[in-house]
């Protein structure tokens, strides 16, 4: 007689994560990734398969990923960064000045500009939770400062002079693969890594998904959004270094565009408003998908305001439908004693690691 054998620990784990996919958004964004390059394609008349073109569609998809997940960061504990351009913006010229005006070498410009971005962030964060105002006003008024800031640093001109070793990493694209998009995808897993491997970004997500129960566990919320601002900065000071390489050079319109694409990035992608969630991989899908629409603007000539306009729908739809599908979950699925359902994220709070002292 034989016994069923269990699966293994790695082939379960793969047929649940392959499950969950096949039901995620994920999955209907790589759908539409897909088939509009495809179209694109056959519109263009092939002429967007070529080296040239995927080269040129690849290498200015790296910003629209970082920044993205650097908004994303913000919204896995609830809060908002408004200063998400004005911060890329301005660190882009400074690493242009540092090495334009000061004749600073990249390597050190570079890391001076992200030092730069990430310490701006956790002074965000820090200024949050001392002065208990809402983040959506702190960052409004960062990205004021940030934006004369930028101004004052880059004035009407435009800063070119910079090393030719930073022009020559946002250029080389080996087969046809830019390295900056590589940059940009590194970073995005590494990010994964960190928020569902590591223990500090479990706190993260616990903080954001019931701050009543994280502070329970002794998890403090405090920190937590001290950490999501500090990430924040550090991803927008790489796309400020990304953008540095890539662009031509930089001036004080540098990060005037990002502030839409970082908020629909994540919110299409699938994460909540109302934080205690990431994804990842959606938001990389998602910003593949408006750099589509942006290239079938060029490709089409179309009214740059009407893609614009076509973003903005698309964002509110998904929230608008978010919440819709969070009030259905709640009236289609009753506990079995007549209760709601709990909340598996505050569930997982309490089994998180105490931090003590929980603010």
């Amino acid at each position: 007689m034989t016994t069923p054998t269990t699966p293994r620990p790695w082939k379960a784990e793969a047929l649940s994560s392959l499950r969950r996919f096949s039901r995620s958004t994920s999955l209907t964004l790589l759908c539409v990734v897909v088939a509009g390059y495809i179209g694109l394609g056959i519109a263009s008349s092939g002429s967007f398969f070529e080296g040239n073109s995927v080269r040129t569609f690849l290498q200015y998809l790296a910003t629209p990923i970082l920044i993205g997940l650097a908004q994303m960061v913000a919204l896995c504990v609830g809060q908002l960064n408004l200063a998400v351009g004005a911060l890329g913006g301005f660190t882009a010229c400074a690493m242009g000045v540092l090495m334009a005006d000061a004749g600073m070498p990249a390597g050190l410009a570079v890391g001076i500009g992200v030092l730069l971005a990430t310490a701006i962030g956790a002074l965000t964060g820090l200024f949050i939770v001392v002065t208990r105002i809402n983040g959506f006003i702190v960052t409004l008024g960062t990205m004021t400062i940030l934006l004369g800031a930028q101004y004052r640093l880059a004035g009407t001109r435009t800063v070119d002079g910079y090393s030719a070793t930073l022009r020559d990493l946002g250029t080389a694209a080996p087969a046809n693969i830019p390295l900056v998009l590589v940059t940009a995808l590194v970073v995005a897993a590494l990010l994964a890594v960190f928020m569902h491997r590591g223990i500090a970004g479990r706190r993260l997500l616990a903080a954001g998904g019931n701050p009543l129960a994280a502070r329970l566990s002794g998890i403090s919320t405090d920190r937590q959004i001290v950490l999501a601002h500090t990430l924040s900065g550090l991803l927008i000071g790489v796309a400020a270094m990304i953008a540095t390489a890539s662009l031509p050079g930089v001036n004080r319109s540098v990060g005037g565009d990002w502030l839409l694409p970082s908020f629909a990035a994540p919110i299409i992608g699938g994460v909540a408003l109302t934080g205690g969630s990431v994804a990842i991989l959606g938001t990389v899908l998602a910003a593949f998908v408006m750099r589509l629409i942006d290239s079938a603007r060029a490709e089409f000539s179309l009214d740059p305001s009407w893609v614009n306009f076509l973003i903005g729908v698309v964002v509110l739809a998904t929230v608008v439908g978010g919440r819709l599908h969070q009030a259905h979950l709640g009236t289609a699925r009753p506990h079995k004693d007549g209760q709601p359902p709990s909340d598996n994220r505050a569930a997982a709070a309490t089994t998180l690691p105490s931090t003590g002292g929980a603010q």
